[in-house]
């Protein structure tokens, strides 16, 4: 039911109408009756009817002067105007408020009720009209961001569309530049992830760009065109922020490329701008932020050539030397990526050292080595092949420590033999042990003597001779000091033999005789001959 109020100032016509009028068979209910216009308007604010039936000659405020102030205040509000027959061209003049309908007085029952349907008839007409465009509006909001986003596919991948399309569309969507340059941002997720995922990515841009111009998804990556309006280091914090909160949730990161400020037109050049960037993810590695400037500093290794000692890496490796094999894979790897060449140029370098390295693994593992390989020129950045690579030569530069060091303790373990052997041969060396006895490089046994004992191979003997002579002379046996000398390698220099025995044991060896068990014998950590 539409409400209806009736204003007039005779209280006669105001009952009788009141009382006549069959108002639910016009589709209405009388919600009240006022005296004059400034009661009616003080009704009106209070509950603001549908229909007004008002007289125009009343006392405070007029019919017109209603019509006038509801109609600023309240235009969905109807009127039906009552005048006597000398006042119709007056009342006529209420048509500029929109009033169409008049009643002559005295009228009818059958009168006002036809006015009031065909008021009731405009009422529900311009209420379907209403639901028509809220429906309509409803509708293009829904639809409107995906005719945004396949309109921003077409105008970064078609070539057919140019600027007048920009005009067109910018206008139709509402998307205001004033003249500002627009940047392009694409992200691409790695390893495996669901189409979902990809409107998860751009929701989290959405929120943290500070209202973007466009997004859209792009086969598997998600773009996103924003107005170029603040500094490339907050633009960056932005980015990174994407990349943090997409990560912190999903689990799966982000490698971003961001493209030069440009205007909206040349949307479509700063595109492939960004997939150009994309390629250099190879170098970079994954959850990188890449810009043109990147390129461009990549441009500078061209024409370079490779140049690393591989052979050096192979003797590390075999030598089971980790630390120094580590850092020579981390400068191929550092070299190779300044050159920035073609991607299988550079994964051909890759596979060249990782055989190199492969060939040093026990022959049993060539199946295992074979699937690496195969993995290794999938993959699909530099920074996963070096990681591969160092896995690898790891395990073999760990295995070779462990069978060199059993090798090692081995050798060691023979030139003790010999020095305990030889003690009292004046010509014993560490040159003598190399090359007559073990037929080494004296140089490198010297440092595998020192890497494995702690003590150099002079003052290992040295230790020896002393102790052995502390030995005969705790046991009592008559014997004199340059005959213990001779025996020990001395030869007839039992003045020298005295004083290595004093600075080694803290006495003279005839002292060290009386009371051998009262004298503390000195370690090799006490600084001597050291």
């Amino acid at each position: 039911m539409y409400k209806v109020l009736l204003v007039d100032d005779e209280r006669i016509i105001l009952d009788g109408i009141s009382r006549i009028v069959d108002w639910a068979a016009a589709g209405t209910a009388l919600s009240g009756t006022a005296r004059n216009g400034l009661e009616a308007y003080a009704m009106i604010e209070r509950d603001t009817p549908d229909i007004v039936i008002s007289d125009i000659r009343m006392p405070g405020m007029d019919g017109l002067e209603l019509v006038a102030k509801v109609t600023a205040q309240y235009p969905g509000v109807r009127f039906i105007m009552l005048s006597g027959f000398g006042e119709f061209d007056y009342a006529r003049s209420a048509m500029q408020y929109g009033v169409r309908h008049y009643l002559l007085k005295p009228c009818n029952e059958a009168q006002i009720v036809e006015a009031l349907r065909e008021l009731v008839e405009e009422l529900r007409e311009s209420e379907r009209r209403e639901t028509f465009v809220q429906n309509l509006k409803q509708g293009l909001e829904k639809v409107l961001p995906h005719v945004k986003e396949q309109f921003l596919k077409e105008f970064v991948t078609n070539k057919t569309y140019g600027g007048k399309d920009w005009e067109y569309y910018g206008e139709l969507f509402d998307l205001r530049l004033d003249g500002r340059k627009v940047r392009l941002i694409v992200f691409q997720l790695e390893g495996r992830f669901e189409f979902e995922h990809l409107f998860a990515v751009k929701n989290i841009a959405e929120e943290l760009l500070n209202q973007p111009l466009l997004s859209s998804t792009v086969g598997e990556h998600v773009l996103v065109v924003i107005r170029d309006e603040e500094a490339p280091e907050r633009l960056h914090d932005r980015i990174a922020r994407i990349r943090e909160t997409f990560l912190g949730y999903y689990k799966i990161d982000l490698t971003i490329a961001l493209s030069d400020a440009d205007d909206i037109v040349f949307a479509r050049r700063l595109y492939r701008q960004t997939l150009e960037c994309l390629k250099h993810r190879f170098y970079l590695g994954e959850g990188s932020l890449i810009t043109r400037q990147d390129i461009t500093d990549a441009d500078a290794g061209e024409g370079k050539e490779l140049s690393f000692d591989e052979e050096d890496l192979i003797l590390q490796l075999k030598a089971g030397r980790w630390d120094d094999a580590s850092s020579a894979i981390d400068r191929f790897f550092q070299q190779l990526g300044s050159l920035r060449s073609d991607i299988q140029t550079a994964k051909s370098y890759a596979v060249q050292l990782f055989m190199a390295i492969v060939r040093l693994g026990p022959p049993g593992q060539a199946n295992q080595a074979m699937d690496q390989l195969v993995a290794l020129t999938q993959m699909e950045t530099l920074q996963s092949i070096q990681f591969l690579v160092k896995s690898v030569a790891k395990e073999i530069a760990h295995r070779q420590y462990e069978l060199n060091k059993r090798k090692h303790s081995a050798i060691v373990r023979k030139v003790m033999d010999i020095v305990d052997e030889h003690l009292g041969d004046s010509e014993l060396s560490l040159n003598w042990v190399a090359r007559r006895m073990l037929y080494m490089n004296a140089d490198y046994l010297g440092k595998l003597f020192k890497k494995e004992t702690g003590d150099k191979f002079s003052n290992y003997v040295i230790r020896q001779r002393i102790a052995r002579a502390a030995e005969w002379l705790a046991s009592g046996e008559d014997i004199k000091i340059f005959e213990l000398a001779e025996r020990l390698g001395f030869g007839d220099n039992p003045q020298y033999f005295s004083q290595v025995f004093k600075k080694y044991v803290g006495c003279t060896p005839s002292e060290y005789s009386k009371a051998p068990t009262e004298v503390g014998f000195l370690n090799k950590d006490d600084g001597f001959l050291d």
